[in-house]
C-alpha cells in the first residue's frame, strides 16, 4: 500500500471551507475549455486595469500563494512546520523592464534570505533571473549577440545582483535555488549558476541549479557537472523537476524550424526525471537535490533508492518538493513518514503574482491526468468528513 494513500493526513489542517474553495477552483481547471476562457478574460481584464485583485486574492491566490509579504506569509509557514514541512519562500515577481523594479525585486529576494537564517521552517529561498534582468537582455546573452554600450552597463549590474543574492546566501548560510526557465535563455543562467556553484559550494551545499528533465540535454548536463565538480572539488546543488513549459518550448521548435529542446513524450520525461535520481544517489557525496515533482512513482523511486544506498530518511542532502496547493497527498504523507518535504510557497503583491498564476493555471489546464488526481481526494476527503459527522 503506497504511503501517499492517507487523505485525512494530507487535508488535515484544511478547513471545510478551504476544501469547497480548492473543489470549485481545480473543478474549473479540469474542464479546458473553460478554464482557457477564464485566463483569456483575467488576461483582458488585467490588459484594460479592471480592479479585480481582490476577486484574484480571494480564489485562485489564497491557494497557491502564502501571501503578498514574508510577514503576511508567517501564517502559512507556521501552518506547514506543524505538520514538519519547511516552505521554500519566492518572491514571484517576474517580467518587469525598469532598473529600479529589478533592484526592488533583489532586495526582495535578499530580505527572504535573511528572514530565512537559522529557521529551519524555512529550507531554502529561490529566484528567478526574469525577475532581477530583463528577458530580452537574457535572450541576447544567450545568443551571444553583441551588446550595445547601456546593454553592457545593463548586464554588469544584472550580474552584481546575481552575486549579491549570493553572497547573502553565503552569508546567511541559507540554501538558494536558481529556477530554471525558458530553454532560449537558460544556457546564460546555466552559466551564471555554474560560476556561482562554483564560487560558493567549496565547502558546503549553498547554491542549487534548476534542472527541468524533459529537455533531452540535462542528463548528459547533469554527469558533466558531477564530472567537474570531482575535477575541480566543489560541491553540487540540483533542484530537479520536469519542467513546466512544454508546450510554450514545442510551439517555438515549430514556428522558428529547430529542433524541439523537450521530449514529445511525457514517458521519456518520466524515465530521464528517474535517471537523475538514480545518479543523483550514485554521487550523494559531492551532490545534494531537491526533487520537485507530484509524481507518486517518482517519490516512491527516490525513496527506494535512500533505501538502497542506505541514507537515512532525514538526511539534508535530500529533499522532496511539491507547490504550495498542489499534492498534499505527497507532501503531507512524506512528512509523516519522516523524510524531508518543503513546500514552495510563492508570496508577493497581488497584481506582482497575476503573471505566475496564470502560468499556474495554464499549467495545470494541460496536465488534466493530475488535476483528476486533486479532485478525486478532495472529494473523498469531503466524503470522509461527511460519514462522521
Amino acid at each position: 500500500m503506497s504511503i501517499f494513500n492517507n487523505i485525512e493526513i494530507a487535508f488535515k489542517d484544511k478547513s471545510d471551507n478551504d476544501l469547497k474553495r480548492s473543489y470549485i477552483l481545480f473543478k474549473t481547471i479540469n474542464n479546458r475549455y473553460v478554464s482557457k476562457i477564464l485566463i483569456s478574460l483575467l488576461k483582458l481584464a488585467i490588459f484594460i486595469k479592471l480592479p479585480i485583485n481582490r476577486i484574484i486574492k480571494s480564489t485562485i491566490y489564497k491557494h497557491f500563494c502564502g501571501g503578498t509579504t514574508i510577514e503576511d506569509s508567517q501564517s502559512t509557514i507556521n501552518k506547514l512546520w506543524k505538520s514538519n514541512i519547511g516552505t521554500i519562500l519566492d518572491y514571484s515577481a517576474e517580467g518587469k523592464e525598469e532598473e529600479v523594479d529589478l533592484n526592488r525585486a533583489k532586495d526582495e529576494i535578499i530580505l527572504s534570505i535573511r528572514n530565512a537564517k537559522k529557521k529551519k521552517k524555512i529550507p531554502f529561498c529561490v529566484f528567478k533571473m526574469t525577475a532581477i534582468a530583463r528577458f530580452r537582455l537574457l535572450e541576447k546573452m544567450n545568443k551571444d549577440e553583441i551588446l550595445e554600450e547601456n546593454e553592457e552597463i545593463e548586464r554588469k549590474s544584472f550580474i552584481k545582483r546575481v552575486e549579491d543574492i549570493c553572497q547573502s546566501a553565503k552569508e546567511n548560510r541559507v540554501s538558494l535555488f536558481i529556477d530554471a526557465e525558458e530553454s532560449w535563455i537558460q544556457n546564460t543562467i546555466d552559466d551564471i549558476a555554474l560560476k556561482m556553484i562554483k564560487k560558493f559550494n567549496k565547502n558546503e551545499i549553498l547554491i542549487f541549479n534548476t534542472l527541468q528533465m524533459y529537455r533531452r540535454d540535462r542528463i548528459s548536463y547533469l554527469e558533466s557537472i558531477i564530472n567537474n565538480a570531482r575535477k575541480e572539488k566543489y560541491y553540487i546543488g540540483v533542484k530537479l523537476v520536469r519542467g513546466a513549459y512544454h508546450e510554450q518550448e514545442t510551439e517555438r521548435s515549430k514556428n522558428q524550424n529547430y529542433p524541439n529542446p523537450v521530449f514529445n513524450k511525457k514517458e521519456d520525461t518520466d524515465l530521464h526525471f528517474n535517471k537523475s535520481l538514480d545518479l543523483s544517489m550514485k554521487n550523494i557525496d559531492i551532490l545534494s537535490i531537491c526533487a520537485g515533482t507530484h509524481n507518486e512513482e517518482s517519490c516512491n523511486i527516490l525513496m527506494n533508492l535512500m533505501n538502497k544506498y542506505k541514507i537515512n530518511k532525514n538526511d539534508k542532502r535530500i529533499y522532496f518538493s511539491q507547490l504550495y496547493g498542489m499534492s498534499d497527498h505527497i507532501s503531507y504523507n512524506a512528512a509523516k513518514e519522516g523524510f524531508n518535504v518543503a513546500k514552495y510557497v510563492p508570496y508577493g503583491p497581488v497584481k506582482e503574482v497575476i503573471p505566475y498564476l496564470i502560468r499556474r493555471a495554464e499549467e495545470n489546464t494541460s496536465i488534466t491526468g493530475q488535476i483528476n488526481r486533486e479532485l478525486t481526494n478532495i472529494i473523498k476527503e469531503i466524503m470522509r468528513r461527511k460519514k462522521i459527522k
